[in-house]
């Protein structure tokens, strides 16, 4: 395949979902991507890392390259560290990153990530829950299953959708390669080295 690759599986998702079940309220109190973004508009969402605003100027929003970690992020220290640690282990520099579910038979609608933000970075998915996460991205199609950590081409045209009883809960996140390094390429040239532990701090 080349618009997805599989990078580990079998990641502990436990902590993680207990550190969210303990702040369920937040994904009903950040509403900007269902109103904003309208591709997103059946996914819930609790930003942990978000783009810097006072950097903005007279860019657009998807031109923005620096980020930070969001006031709410502190709820979440677990997944602070897994996005730490694996950021390093990949060899890349932490950009955004978010909480996202979609309930059952939800959907995020097709679309392509656009933008100087985007066009340098890629794209990865933890998946925390889930009966099988379907995802198409160009003339491709996975199911991701839970505790697996996926990247993804997200240049293509790509949709995703919960066609499971349960919600569909996943950990995105943005990486920049240090140095023009290839974190992961549609040959297989990225090498991912073993992760640490979610609950390391």
């Amino acid at each position: 395949m080349k618009n997805f690759r599989l990078l580990q599986a079998h990641i502990d998702t436990v902590p993680l979902l207990a550190e969210i079940a303990a702040n369920t309220a937040a994904f009903e109190a950040h509403r900007g991507r269902q109103e904003k973004v309208r591709v997103q508009r059946e996914a819930l969402a609790i930003p942990l890392r978000g783009l810097r605003a006072s950097a903005i100027g007279e860019r657009k929003r998807r031109d923005v390259h620096e980020s930070r970690w969001t006031s709410g992020s502190q709820a979440y220290p677990l997944a602070r560290a897994f996005l730490k640690t694996t950021a390093r282990a990949l060899g890349g520099e932490l950009s955004r990153a978010k909480i996202v579910c979609l309930p059952p038979g939800h959907r995020v609608y097709p679309h392509i990530d656009r933008g100087e933000y985007y066009r340098l970075r890629g794209r990865y998915h933890l998946v925390l829950k889930s009966s099988g996460s379907w995802m198409r991205a160009g003339d491709e199609e996975v199911r991701m299953r839970s505790g697996e950590l996926w990247w993804f081409d997200n240049d293509q045209l790509h949709e995703a959708r919960n066609d499971g009883d349960d919600d569909r809960i996943h950990l995105i996140f943005d990486l920049l390669p240090r140095g023009g390094a290839v974190l992961v390429t549609a040959g297989g040239a990225g090498r991912v080295q073993p992760l640490p532990d979610a609950r390391a701090r």
